[in-house]
């Protein structure tokens, strides 16, 4: 029976099977995103740290935030095109 029908056994293996298969999804569409975005952009440096350094999305995280910038609003960045 499974646990959470009450037997009162709970099976770690598959809750670490879970947490791994979900930090690796995490990870591979922020690495996406960025290695996308840097090639795109011409940040060569960049592009090789993010094929090189995993750090489950953190850093390709700073990089889409900070220095690609692609979360801001929409009219500014029409604004920041226009100039």
């Amino acid at each position: 029976m499974p646990w959470y029908l009450g037997n009162g056994r709970v099976n770690v293996e598959s809750f670490l099977g879970v947490g791994i298969g979900i930090l690796a999804l995490w990870s591979l569409v922020w690495s996406a995103m960025a290695l996308w975005h840097s090639a795109r952009r011409g940040h060569n440096i960049w592009f090789i740290v993010f094929l090189l350094v995993h750090t489950l999305g953190i850093l390709e995280f700073i990089y889409l935030m900070f220095v690609a910038k692609i979360f801001t609003t929409p009219a500014n960045h029409l604004m920041r095109r226009k100039k």
